[in-house]
């Protein structure tokens, strides 16, 4: 595959950084930027497959994989949830830093069209779960000074402001309430300061609640559809045309037992499946409200698809369903860059 014929792929959603961080080998920002041989990315491999910039998430894992009564996951307390968010934020930080130019963190839709535009890694600061933001906010307004553009209020666990949609198959996304008076508030203020909520692990009362309050776009960074696979974190018809009323999108999400009828994670799982996913959006939605939302390092991927430097083997499987140029930069980073601008526009 030559340079020319790559269309370049801007991601909705990564676990680098959780990656890097838990990792037991020293100098994680190096092994990133040099490359390594585990996990789905690094900049050699980005730069191979096309991965030109992504929202890289900060997610702070449950202090224990023991399910509560309920079937929930436990939900980190404040203090450590804001000092693990810290830590992989100072981590993405110094990797822009140690990168020499190779990776930069993006806060307009000008940034990342530069960035681009350069052959520069177009980084996003995501945060996934917002456990490290009190109930006052203060958190919330000084990440964004940090950088922090993008936001999902729950990871799938309830915590003070949302009750996040557990992983279940087969299952409708209708389980538990909605959003709290502090969530309302939450996303009150990610709409003053132009900072995308990303709707993936929202249940559906969540989801509609935050359609009553937010005035921008709609949108599921990485979530499959749920007529295809029948999956609590996938989402439903009527929530794909809401999506489209608001001008959102849906960023496919490449975790097999999201897009596998079976909902099983074999990773024997050929790529047309996710190609199946994106024609559904396209038909019901239309084709400006489908991009792509990897789950690098946070899910597993088809075999096929070995990480990030394969990536253009999706954008091929796209082109042979018939997916001309035009159609494949919208989907591969045209419509990402239009809905963030929309978003984060003052």
């Amino acid at each position: 595959m030559t340079t020319d014929s790559i269309i370049p792929v801007f991601d909705g959603h990564n676990d680098a950084l959780l990656r890097l961080h838990l990792s037991s080998e020293p100098e994680p920002e190096k092994r990133f930027i040099k490359g390594e041989t585990v996990g789905h990315i690094d900049l050699p491999r980005a730069r191979k497959g096309g991965l030109a910039g992504g929202l890289c998430a900060i997610y702070v894992p449950s202090p224990s994989r023991e399910l509560d009564a309920n079937g929930d996951y436990p939900t980190p307390s404040h203090a450590d949830a804001l000092a693990t968010t810290l830590a992989m934020a100072s981590l993405l930080a110094r990797i822009a830093r140690k990168s020499e130019g190779s990776l930069r963190i993006c806060r307009t839709a000008d940034d990342i069209r530069a960035a681009m535009q350069a052959g520069v890694f177009a980084s996003v600061f995501h945060i996934e779960g917002a456990e490290a933001i009190g109930s006052d906010l203060d958190e919330l307004y000084v990440l964004h000074q940090a950088g922090l553009r993008t936001l999902g209020p729950v990871w799938s666990r309830p915590n003070i402001f949302a009750y996040g949609v557990p992983f279940r198959f087969p299952s409708s996304p209708d389980i538990g309430g909605g959003l709290t008076d502090r969530g309302k508030a939450l996303i009150r203020a990610c709409n003053e300061l132009k900072i995308m909520v990303d709707l993936s692990h929202m249940n559906e009362q969540g989801f509609w609640d935050i359609a009553a309050i937010s005035d921008a776009p709609l949108v599921a960074s990485h979530s499959n559809v749920h007529a295809l696979c029948p999956h609590s974190r996938n989402i439903t018809d009527k929530q794909l045309d809401a999506i489209r009323d608001t001008g959102g999108l849906v960023g496919l999400n490449f975790g097999v037992s999201f897009f596998r009828e079976d909902g099983l994670k074999n990773p024997d799982t050929a790529l047309e499946g996710l190609v199946r996913h994106v024609d559904y959006i396209v038909d019901r939605i239309g084709i400006d409200h489908v991009a792509l939302g990897s789950d690098f390092d946070g899910t597993t991927i088809p075999a096929a698809m070995r990480d990030a430097g394969d990536l253009q083997l999706l954008v091929a499987a796209l082109r042979n369903a018939s997916y001309d140029d035009a159609a494949l930069r919208k989907i591969c980073h045209e419509n990402w860059i239009s809905v963030l601008e929309r978003s984060w526009a003052n």
